[in-house]
């Protein structure tokens, strides 16, 4: 296997980066993971930093050395990540829970797929054109082609999401794939502080035009620029996919092929010890939820 990538990260106008970006990857399959903590709620970083966390502990657990079932793997790491988050919340006795939005992409046996929750997205470019784009948990984008738009109430915010990871309901995410891998494919898992700067075209073509070590450094700058002293955290994972048969051919880049099985590397902060043994049923996210819940009262007693 064989792919070369560049992450980046920078603050903007804000006062800290709720962003987490990272990869890991065996000598057969690799995973690429981007969130954002939400605003308007506490402690976005750490949100974003337990999903990453927890999300690498079972790919490390599962990928021996490449996932069985991609789908299910998703579902189980994506919901450990949540619970997580949840836990953290109550044991910390919060009034209000950490929040995060994720995209995460598994590449193996030359083909991808990938899952999301919330706006972080997804691009997928192959030959200077969009091949694949995820939708955004977001009213706008859900009614994007709808022939007659629902209507809204007044005053509400077309791009307010409706799920996120660490929100006491469940979350709703996306799976999506396989897709089979060509030579050149570019990938790019992105926060809104990027895509909410900059034109789809704009993304695309320079995607499409550079290797990822220049393209990604200068869609950021772009990025920044343009939103000016009030942008977001801007954030970006960049991969390219390079086959094996032209495998002598390559820019450098990441090659796993003298990796032994067993053999696990990662950019994401070690996991707490027990992020892959985290497994928190239903009945145990609802005792979180009442913990965090009992103490909203509390707090709302004390201040009458």
């Amino acid at each position: 296997m064989k792919f070369s990538v560049f992450q980046i990260s920078r603050k903007g106008g804000r006062e800290k980066n709720e962003d987490r970006m990272g990869y890991c990857y065996t000598n057969s399959s690799g995973l690429f993971l981007l969130a954002d903590g939400m605003g308007g709620h506490p402690a976005g970083e750490v949100a974003a930093q337990l999903a990453l966390q927890t999300i690498s502990a079972v790919y490390q657990r599962e990928a021996r050395p490449e996932l069985p079932d991609v789908h299910a793997f998703f579902t189980t790491a994506i919901m450990a990540a949540h619970r997580k988050i949840l836990r953290y919340a109550a044991q910390a006795g919060m009034t209000d829970t950490p929040r995060t939005t994720l995209v995460a992409a598994v590449v193996q046996s030359g083909v991808a797929h990938w899952a999301h929750c919330g706006d972080s997205r997804l691009y997928l470019v192959r030959e200077g054109e969009l091949l694949a784009r995820t939708r955004d948990h977001s009213y706008l984008e859900q009614h994007r082609d709808a022939l007659k738009p629902a209507l809204l109430p007044a005053g509400m915010n077309r791009n307010v999401l409706y799920t996120c990871l660490g929100s006491p309901v469940r979350p709703v995410f996306d799976i999506s794939g396989p897709v089979p891998l060509q030579q050149g494919d570019k990938m790019l898992l992105c926060s809104d502080g990027l895509w909410a700067s900059l034109e789809e075209e704009d993304i695309v073509h320079h995607l499409g035009q550079k290797p990822v070590a220049v393209a990604a450094p200068e869609l950021l700058e772009r990025a920044l620029l343009k939103a000016g002293a009030r942008s977001d955290n801007v954030t970006l994972v960049a991969m390219e996919w390079e086959t094996p048969d032209v495998f002598e051919s390559t820019r450098g880049g990441i090659s796993t092929r003298h990796m032994d099985d067993g053999v696990f590397a990662s950019t994401v902060q070690a996991a707490w010890p027990d992020s892959a043994g985290d497994e928190m049923d239903d009945a145990a996210i609802e005792r979180s939820i009442a913990e965090i819940n009992a103490t909203i009262r509390r707090n709302a007693t004390r201040k009458s």
